[in-house]
């Protein structure tokens, strides 16, 4: 599934090529419903989490949440017939777009836009985040820090590999409970996650590991994944930590798979 970063680099830039322009919207697989929309001015495309907002006023926004097998393709002109299951197609005066396989696309109300935020954390790429407020709710809980980074009523935009290369680059042992969090700790850790998924939404990838441990620098291959980016421990079961050579762990949590150093994540 998309983390946030992508999220908002799909907002940036429908944002870009169609916000202020009078959009044609379709559903060709007939499951959305795009007269809602069509024919009316896209004001801003924004991003909270894993969830996109297409605000065409206050009465029509659409909401996209991608799942894990939703897509958006991005095209220029000509526009051609609608190929396998398009769930929104979206034409523009210059760029079109056609999305596939969304878990949501629907047109939401401002009340049910202010109910879907009022079900999300924080999200560390909005100017509007209040980190206080995660912090509240991480030390509300007992469960592992690392269960909670996921939960994305704690923090928005979070998946696997933030979650991952978070907990390394502190050093945290991902079953340190969230009520045992303090103030001090979220304060290194919440403008770190800022800094990395910016960086995600200026590149495209998410890279994680400092200057002194990059390939360049250390002579070791650059790392080969689909993902892409140089990480330190997500999904690198069994080779050595990048820091301290200890073979990386990797345990099911939660249903999903977690990553870390035993010996760099003691703390």
């Amino acid at each position: 599934m998309p983390e946030g970063h992508v999220l908002h680099r799909i907002a940036r830039l429908h944002q870009r090529v169609y916000a202020g322009q009078a959009l044609t919207v379709t559903s060709p697989q007939g499951r959305f419903a795009a007269e809602a929309v069509d024919g009316r001015v896209l004001v801003k495309a924004e991003a909270h989490g894993k969830h996109l907002l297409h605000v065409y006023g206050p009465d029509a926004i659409v909401h996209v949440h991608l799942g894990l097998y939703g897509k958006f393709a991005e095209h220029e002109p000509p526009v051609t017939e609608p190929v396998g299951q398009v769930r929104m197609r979206i034409v523009g005066e210059r760029n079109w777009t056609d999305l596939r396989g969304p878990a949501a696309c629907e047109v939401l109300t401002l009340d049910g836009v202010a109910a879907l935020r009022a079900r999300l954390g924080p999200d560390p790429l909005r100017r509007d985040a209040k980190p206080a407020e995660a912090l509240a709710r991480v030390r509300r809980s007992k469960q592992p820090l690392a269960t909670l980074l996921m939960d994305q009523k704690v923090v928005a935009g979070i998946g696997n590999i933030y979650r991952a290369e978070l907990l390394f680059r502190h050093g945290l042992d991902p079953m340190k409970q969230g009520s045992a969090v303090d103030e001090e700790l979220w304060a290194a850790m919440w403008p770190d996650l800022v800094a990395l998924m910016r960086d995600g939404v200026k590149a495209g990838r998410i890279d994680t590991v400092r200057p002194a441990h990059l390939p360049e620098v250390t002579g070791r291959a650059p790392r080969e994944d689909r993902h892409g980016g140089e990480v330190y421990v997500y999904r690198r079961a069994g080779q050595p930590c990048l820091v301290c050579g200890t073979p990386v762990a990797h345990a099911v949590l939660a249903a999903r798979n977690l990553y870390w150093c035993p010996t760099c994540q003691r703390g």
